[in-house]
């Protein structure tokens, strides 16, 4: 099957630690790498979970918070320090431009390569990129500022062509690829052969979800039904509720509620408050609700 995984860069929320990074990680998909958030210290993560820099295309900022954007600078500047000449995209709020565009005038005047910002309606769900494999759309979050996730969506794979049944009905070569597409063939005869007697079902496709900072949110639930991985943030314990009320955020077991009520297949908590020095209290927690529950751990790699 073709790579599909997650790679943890930082698991961390707003105020800095020794033991966590700021918020990134990198989903590599056949081999092309698509960043979503970028705290700082990213661009370490990446070397040290020896991840191309050369395959990094697409950069996805959930919200302009700086735990979330601050490495972006850094990074930016780095790929140009390596003779990068392929375009970087950023998928942002419409403001990432306006913040980001000065700096890159006064520090970055003579990058080779272009960075164009792609602005999001992070209050939408909607596709925001398109590839030949891959789909990835908006989620939309509620958090202090206008925040979305996001999912990665692979597209459906063709049929698998059943060789030795094509033969014995002598299909032509010209029309294999609609049987891929699930065409049935028609003989010249007129006679109808079904698709299902030429070929077996394609593997089937799967899902990414990215859902941090937000409150807990009802609303996103029909959007990531059935996702292969979830993350969710879950930055308390459910006795500090009225904590991650006031600063939207969520805790661990609204993490857990939510990936019950999509019925996920894994989720993946993270986006850790400073103040929890063992986080299995964390996943404890959210296991009672939801039992294929994983702490995110930096320099990590999920399967997909």
């Amino acid at each position: 099957m073709e790579k599909f995984d997650l790679n943890i860069l930082g698991t961390g929320s707003a105020l800095p630690t020794t033991r966590f990074n700021p918020t990134s990680q990198v989903v590599n998909f056949r081999d092309n790498l698509f960043m979503i958030d970028c705290g700082e210290g990213a661009q370490t993560q990446l070397r040290k979970m020896q991840l191309k820099f050369s395959r990094l295309s697409h950069i996805f900022l959930s919200h302009l918070h700086g735990d979330h954007c601050f490495g972006l600078m850094g990074l930016i500047s780095t790929l140009g320090l390596l003779d990068r000449t392929g375009e970087l995209v950023v998928h942002a709020h419409p403001d990432a431009e306006k913040v980001f565009r000065p700096l890159l005038d006064y520090f970055c005047a003579e990058l080779p390569y272009k960075v164009i910002f792609n602005p999001i309606a992070p209050q939408k769900h909607e596709l925001i990129l398109e590839e030949r494999s891959l789909r990835v759309y908006s989620i939309p979050l509620k958090h202090r500022v206008p925040t979305c996730g996001f999912l990665f969506e692979e597209k459906p794979r063709p049929r698998h062509i059943i060789r030795e049944m094509t033969d014995f009905y002598q299909v032509p070569v010209r029309d294999m690829n609609r049987l891929k597409d699930g065409a049935d063939f028609v003989r010249e005869d007129g006679t109808v052969i079904p698709n299902d007697n030429l070929t077996r079902p394609a593997e089937p496709t799967r899902k990414y979800a990215y859902c941090s900072d937000t409150t807990y949110h009802k609303s996103i639930v029909p959007i990531i039904e059935g996702v292969d991985l979830l993350f969710h943030e879950a930055t308390f314990l459910e006795k500090e509720k009225a904590r991650a009320k006031q600063t939207m955020h969520s805790t661990a077991l609204q993490a857990a509620k939510i990936a019950q009520a999509a019925q996920v297949k894994k989720l993946v908590i993270g986006h850790f408050s400073a103040r929890y020095n063992d986080l299995n209290v964390l996943l404890e927690e959210a296991k009672t609700i939801f039992p294929e529950t994983v702490l995110a751990e930096e320099a990590k790699c999920y399967p997909i």
